[in-house]
């Protein structure tokens, strides 16, 4: 296989020469990443695709509250706490889910450009022979449009959204599911987050867990390096 010098092919021969052939440790063959926050940046954009749809009823949220409480949270899931907190009526749920999300689909549109880090990044790890997937809490649809206007769908073996399990981040179920459709163990992922509520669903799922600040920590070094350390611990 042909390979970057900086890319690791997924091998575990460099790893299981050096222990007993019944403790032989899986090696990382997969990377699942979060998507906003870590391959677009587009916390920004949610948060004023909500608050577009929430000033039509009166309501607003500050940037640090949304930073501080809903942040990586389901649209649904916000609401609900808008609900609790500040009397949001349930039976405008779906109508301002829905403005938000139509919202936020035209903001994608305008907005989502590739980033050249990370089409080389996936690039390369995917000729490494690595298993890619996009696990977001977003909704199908938004994935969809965010993968394709960033040009980085083409890469990922798998594209999961918030509809495709039953419960969202926190929750580990989108990982979980992601492993069982690649069909590698927790022990064999990598995943990169860079919230508190999906950090939280990725060391619930077992996995390896590799934290960003934003879209741009996210380059082909960090990941092999993380891979390496990784690794390295399994020896």
């Amino acid at each position: 296989m042909s390979l970057s010098a900086n890319v690791l092919p997924v091998n575990c021969s460099r790893i299981a020469s050096s222990v007993a052939p019944a403790r032989q440790p899986r090696c990382v063959s997969a990377i699942l990443f979060d998507m906003d926050g870590v391959l677009i940046d587009a916390k920004d954009w949610h948060y004023l695709a909500l608050n577009e749809a929430l000033e039509l009823f009166g309501m607003e949220i500050s940037r640090d509250e949304h930073l501080a409480v809903y942040d990586g949270l389901p649209t649904r899931k916000k609401l609900d706490i808008l609900t609790r907190s500040r009397g949001l009526p349930p039976a405008l749920h779906e109508f301002i889910n829905e403005i938000k999300q139509a919202i936020t689909i035209q903001l994608t549109l305008t907005r989502c450009r590739p980033i050249f880090q990370h089409q080389y990044a996936l690039a390369q790890l995917k000729a490494g022979g690595f298993r890619l997937a996009v696990c977001s809490n977003s909704i199908r649809a938004t994935v969809q449009a965010m993968m394709e206007g960033s040009r980085l769908a083409s890469y990922f073996d798998l594209m999961l959204s918030n509809q495709d399990v039953s419960r969202a981040k926190p929750h580990p179920d989108i990982y979980l599911a992601a492993m069982e459709r690649l069909q590698v163990q927790p022990e064999e992922c990598l995943i990169v987050e860079d919230n508190e509520h999906g950090i939280q669903a990725a060391r619930a799922s077992g996995g390896h867990v590799m934290m960003v600040g934003s879209v741009y920590d996210v380059t082909l070094e960090r990941i092999v390096q993380e891979v390496h350390r990784v690794e390295g611990l399994q020896r």
